[in-house]
């Protein structure tokens, strides 16, 4: 009787704080209440990425232990039927399941509301014969009574591979991995809560109360993209590299008044909301990530250069041979020809490399000045710096400073070659001229939605003269002749009843593996109506091997597809004005 006094004694007063606060950490448990995760909207609403009901399944460690659950390999039992459901490793499951010490350990996160349903069935027939075991003088205790769920939510894609190259993917773990998904993980994520509760037996407590911090919610983002053009660009895009057993292509298209862009369209592409059936290759958004010498597509700065400069005007007549020594190097145009007598305008619309190279020559005394001219228009059209979007791995591009140009350089650059651009930076350039050469950062954000429905608009994108309203009216009127003059390279690109300016490209490309020069890269770029442009649209594609590599022959078509889709879309009125017929070629 005394050492039982003197045990009470013990227990009741000498050590009661620590007995207590044993208790009290065995009896709560807290986890995280994870945040829903924002949507990913386009321009009109319509969910791109979107965030559903899941589960965590969870489990309680020490219900596990042969102590509690009267089974010696309990956890090696409760994996192997919990192994095909959740699509993991039975022997990963067993080692969560045994974590000494835990009462809380997560064996599978954001399932699908039809896996927590198969969990409980199978918890159910096993509890059922628990019951029946306890009535023939069994233990009672069910293998999977330790398994249980907590509500989350699931990232899901409405659309499948429909702008995935833009919107990019979330780990495991839910956060933004790729894409807009990591570029505004922070937006999107929220902030998660916490909740502390009283247990008994792995359950909830009901009257013990408990302390709560509610999550937060994530923001909304609305994107300038609209989903409709996003759609007809990627098919068109993607039909396309297929049939030319292409490496891959992409199509841009922007709102020349805005800067905002409408499309962005990557083939391949991938499905993220099966990333494991995807193809690494394509996971990025090649149109931002992916630097090329872009070609003839370029020719339009350096006309720019020579127009604003006043060292040229489009009907300044320019002989050109068929061939040109410059430095090291004979160069020549796409063909074969007898000397052309061009007019300036004439020089853009059969895209004549010679001819260019003879007008950039114009705009210095000697070749370094005009070197240093040229260099300074390439520059405030966006080439070798950032586009503004700041999209996670977007490339600035590849421009030397002018004193470091080759020999070669010096007059490959002003027809499109011995540079680099990326897609974005490409239909940047034609926007600016579509805009009275006023360049505006293009944008993919619209704004975004707080928790507490407020609508935060994006900041105005930074505007930027480039070259002067008259330079770039007269700039859209040749490339008008590009379009709609029989003698010109892009006329697969007219628009039945609309006025159209564009420009062709097929450049020599660098074959990342080697980092020499195979295949080629076939782009078209342009913006409708010429005479009042609110489009522009942009198409490349690497490496094409079957049929024409021809940017007007494969690339015009598809410009033609996503402009005609885009202006119906956007219910742009037909053009009214015939154009100018400016003249191509002169009389000696």
């Amino acid at each position: 009787m005394l050492a039982f006094v003197v045990r009470l004694l013990q227990v009741q007063a000498v050590d009661a704080s620590a007995y207590a606060a044993k208790a009290e950490k065995n009896r709560y448990l807290s986890h995280t209440l994870a945040a829903e995760r924002g949507e990913i909207t386009d321009r009109s609403g319509i969910a791109l990425a979107a965030s559903v009901d899941a589960y965590d399944i969870t489990a309680d460690p020490k219900m596990f232990t042969p102590e509690d659950s009267k089974v010696k390999d309990a956890p090696e039992q409760a994996a192997a039927l919990l192994a095909p459901i959740l699509g993991r490793d039975a022997a990963e499951l067993a080692k969560k399941l045994r974590a000494p010490g835990s009462r809380y350990t997560v064996l599978a996160r954001r399932q699908t509301p039809q896996v927590w349903n198969q969990i409980k069935d199978l918890k159910n027939v096993f509890a059922e014969k628990a019951r029946a075991s306890k009535a023939k003088g069994g233990t009672g205790i069910s293998v999977l009574a330790g398994v249980f769920n907590e509500k989350s939510s699931k990232r899901v894609y409405p659309n499948g591979r429909l702008g995935a190259g833009i919107l990019g993917y979330v780990n495991a773990d839910g956060h933004g991995a790729g894409g807009l998904e990591s570029m505004l993980d922070k937006e999107l994520a929220g902030k998660d809560g916490k909740i502390t509760y009283a247990q008994s037996g792995g359950r909830r407590v009901p009257t013990a109360g408990a302390r709560e911090t509610p999550a937060v919610p994530g923001s909304d983002i609305e994107l300038t993209i609209d989903r409709d053009i996003q759609w007809a660009a990627q098919q068109a895009i993607t039909e396309q590299v297929t049939k030319s057993k292409a490496d891959r292509g992409y199509v841009m298209v922007q709102n020349t008044r805005t800067g905002e862009i409408l499309a962005m369209a990557n083939a391949p592409g991938f499905d993220p909301n099966d990333l494991s059936q995807a193809n690494a290759a394509a996971m990025g958004n090649a149109a931002l990530q992916d630097v090329y010498e872009p070609g003839s597509t370029a020719k339009v700065m350096s006309m720019a250069a020579v127009l604003e400069e006043g060292a040229a005007a489009p009907d300044t007549h320019v002989t050109v041979p068929n061939r040109l020594h410059r430095g090291d190097r004979l160069f020549k145009d796409d063909i074969d020809h007898p000397t052309w007598h061009l007019t300036l305008n004439g020089v853009l619309a059969k895209s004549s490399n010679i001819g260019t190279i003879l007008a950039t020559g114009r705009l210095g005394k000697t070749q370094p000045e005009a070197n240093a001219v040229l260099d300074s228009y390439l520059r405030k059209f966006g080439m070798g710096s950032p586009t503004g979007l700041g999209y996670p791995g977007e490339s600035s591009g590849i421009l030397a400073k002018p004193k470091a140009w080759s020999t070669s350089q010096q007059y490959t650059i002003p027809f499109g070659q011995g540079f680099s651009l990326n897609a974005m930076q490409a239909a940047s350039v034609y926007s600016t001229i579509a805009n009275g050469g006023v360049r505006i950062q293009p944008t993919i954000v619209r704004g975004t939605k707080g928790p507490d429905g407020r609508f935060t608009p994006a900041p105005a994108p930074e505007r930027t003269r480039v070259v002067s309203e008259k330079t770039a009216k007269t700039l859209a009127q040749m490339l008008e002749s590009v379009v709609g003059d029989e003698e010109g390279t892009g006329t697969k690109a007219a628009i039945p009843g609309y006025r159209v300016a564009g420009k062709t490209g097929t450049a020599n490309r660098v074959d990342p593996a080697t980092g020499r020069y195979k295949g080629y890269t076939a782009s078209f770029a342009g913006f409708a109506p010429a005479d009042n442009p609110r489009i522009t649209v942009y198409c490349a594609i690497q490496n094409p091997t079957k049929g024409s590599y021809f940017g007007g022959q494969i690339c015009g078509p598809i410009y033609k597809k996503v402009m005609e889709f885009a202006l119906k879309t956007l219910h742009v009125a037909p053009t009214g004005a015939q154009p100018p017929r400016m003249p191509v070629t002169f009389k000696p």
